[in-house]
């Protein structure tokens, strides 16, 4: 598949000039739809109207995840739709170096709430991009997971640049990916979803 039919958004950088928080969306649905689209984890017509549900949702202010929604896309049922979260997950990782691990006990994790409280704006990037901030170690060491490893590299990126704006420093940033399970419970626990 030629690439360049999902690059609807322009790419994603450390550099100095910031991305709005709908770009930086689009810009992850991209690079999960590509991602997806190399790897073989599902064909096109299906990313494209995964796409193209996930982009309405939004537009009407209700985040969705590209990777839930395109194996809901697909047919599978509700009881069968964990493995195949979790497989295309997988084949997301597998596009990004190093491969982020999987934290099987990520949802026992405390809610960062004075994180969460000092740094806003990425409580609502989290929450645009579905990714819970799963750690924060004063600013010092943060994590954060998602079924999505393209969205949680993202948010990282993101906390990192914002606190080293703020405090002068440069946390480190841990990315990780997680069950579905856990991921639902964390979103909802997180972002009242």
């Amino acid at each position: 598949m030629n690439s360049s039919v999902f690059q609807a958004a322009p790419e994603f950088s450390a550099r100095a000039e910031r991305k709005s928080e709908a770009e930086l969306v689009e810009i992850c649905l991209v690079r999960t739809a590509e991602a997806l689209s190399a790897t073989g984890a599902a064909g096109d017509p299906d990313i494209f109207k995964a796409l193209d549900q996930v982009r309405k949702s939004r537009s009407a202010g209700k985040p969705m995840e590209l990777i839930e929604t395109l194996a809901r896309v697909i047919g599978h049922e509700e009881e069968h739709i964990a493995p195949v979260i979790n497989s295309f997950s997988d084949a997301v990782a597998s596009t990004l170096h190093p491969v982020p691990p999987s934290i099987p006990f990520a949802s026992k994790l405390i809610a960062p709430s004075a994180f969460y409280d000092s740094f806003e704006s990425m409580h609502r990037l989290g929450k645009r991009l579905l990714t819970p901030v799963i750690f924060a170690e004063d600013t010092d060491a943060i994590g954060m997971a998602s079924v999505n490893p393209i969205a949680a590299a993202m948010l990282g990126e993101e906390i990192h640049y914002i606190v080293g704006k703020r405090f002068g420093i440069r946390p480190f940033i841990t990315t990780a990916r997680m069950d579905y399970e856990s991921w639902a419970f964390l979103c909802r626990k997180h972002f009242e979803l």
